[in-house]
């Protein structure tokens, strides 16, 4: 397709709305837009070391009707939430913006009065109903020179207007911060909201199913419906699929649903419990928990459920495992000592070491490169809370303080923020941090929601 010049396909920009509900075929996605390749012609600064302010108002419908205002409006507030999430941006509360004559285009930016308001830069974009969907042009102008730093152009469906606003906002931030933004990555967890109960069981437990929703818990749709418990969610590295633990046919096993293909596998199978997946980096391997000979122990399997090796042995529980950035090394949480502590051994089972000696200590993760540590739920009086240990320095950092409960701590791609369950709010809730504790939201809100996971930005 020519605009001016050669478009590119974007890299996806939501994840299929194709996923296995009771093991039927939904409707794909919105066909994600190309975009106009553009370079960045300055980077914005504050001129005082500060954080650049930012105004981001709604962009601009050029064809009247009702549905690409809406679009319009959207993109605007959903690009100014996810270049706020960041906080490498200081965003001009939009509410001030009334003040402001409105743009009817790029060729009537009224650059004096966004400068009255001490920006820096400001953000204009249009949307235009095309036969096949919508043409969305965003710029962001840098108003001290009243010129364009960067404008890209997107053309596609406008079924899911929030994806244009995501991908803008990750481009803006590595063209403008050289950061690895996050708007366009996934979280997955599991709920109990359906109110569903398991049948033929004597304990009649309540049914888990496994949800996905955008990074700020918008789009929030279920990925099976099996009737039965699925749990421990987590994505592979090519986010295009999600492997966890379901008792669909009563013990617990290792599932992998396709998103996209609307497929499913069955790795483990008549081996003892199995659970707690967890994909290597490279996504060629799995680590999993399982009672297959006896204790619960680490093991390893390639993707496909083959060549199956224990990691761990002893007479005490091995369980959680989670992979660092390498794929040379797996952290995981044992009781072979008292309380259950953090250790770390090689992928290849040599040189265990302890990590943790601060008590009760479960469910780590391995941040993302370059940060170089490990976030996990520890003992802090009736309840967890969610501490990060620093594994060069062994220094601890506590980032929750008896809020409820606290566990399940899960990076972003970018190792920048970490998502993360607690009782803070009444029922188990997923809810999203800064890597530093701040910056705290709530994503889920309805029924029990439990161990998130934070999936890659899909390529």
């Amino acid at each position: 397709m020519k605009i001016r010049t050669t478009f590119f396909l974007v890299p996806t920009l939501a994840l299929a709305t194709a996923v296995l509900v009771a093991q039927t075929q939904q409707p794909p996605p919105p066909t994600p837009p190309p975009q106009q390749p553009s370079e960045v012609i300055t980077t914005i600064t504050s001129g005082d070391g500060a954080a650049p302010r930012f105004a981001v108002p709604d962009f601009i419908a050029l064809t009247p009707d009702a549905e690409t205002q809406t679009i319009a409006k959207t993109i605007g507030q959903v690009l100014w939430d996810d270049l706020n999430f960041e906080r490498e941006f200081a965003l001009i509360p939009r509410d001030v913006y009334a003040t402001i004559p409105a743009a009817h285009g790029m060729n009537d930016v009224p650059f004096d009065r966004w400068r009255e308001l001490n920006a820096d830069g400001v953000i204009i974009g249009t949307v235009q109903k095309t036969a096949n969907g919508i043409r969305v042009e965003a710029r962001l102008f840098n108003l001290k020179t009243q010129q364009m730093a960067w404008g890209k152009q997107y053309e596609g469906s406008g079924a899911n207007p929030r994806s244009y606003a995501h991908t803008i906002s990750d481009e803006v931030h590595e063209q403008q911060r050289a950061l690895k933004g996050i708007a366009r990555s996934r979280l997955t967890f599991d709920s109990d909201r359906d109110g569903e109960r398991m049948t033929g069981t004597v304990e009649q437990r309540g049914v888990k199913e496994i949800y996905i929703s955008d990074y700020d818990g918008e789009n929030q749709r279920r990925v099976t419906a099996t009737r039965s418990l699925n749990i421990n969610p987590t994505w592979s590295p090519d986010a295009r699929s999600i492997v966890y633990t379901s008792y669909r046919h009563g013990l617990p096993n290792i599932f992998i649903s396709h998103i996209y293909q609307a497929t499913m596998e069955e790795l483990t199978k008549n081996a003892g419990n199995n659970w707690l997946p967890v994909f290597s980096p490279d996504g060629t391997k799995i680590a999993f928990g399982s009672t297959r000979d006896g204790v619960n122990q680490i093991y390893v399997m390639n993707r496909d459920g083959s060549n199956v090796h224990r990691l761990t042995s002893g007479p005490a529980i091995n369980t959680t495992p989670t992979w660092s950035p390498s794929g040379t090394q797996i952290a995981f949480t044992s009781a072979r000592t008292g309380d259950p502590a953090i250790y770390i051994i090689g992928a290849d089972g040599l040189n265990l070491q302890r990590l943790t000696s601060d008590g009760y200590a479960d469910r780590p993760t391995w941040s993302p490169a370059p940060f170089n540590e490990i976030a996990y739920a520890s003992r802090t009086g009736s309840g967890l809370d969610i501490k990060v240990i620093d594994i060069a320095t062994r220094r601890v950092t506590q980032l929750t303080f008896g809020e409820g409960t606290n566990e399940s701590p899960a990076y972003s791609p970018n190792g920048r923020h970490i998502a993360f369950t607690s009782t803070r709010a009444g029922k188990m809730q997923v809810f999203t941090m800064s890597r530093d504790g701040k910056n705290i939201r709530q994503i889920t809100r309805v029924g029990n929601n439990e161990q998130p996971n934070w999936s890659n930005v899909q390529k």
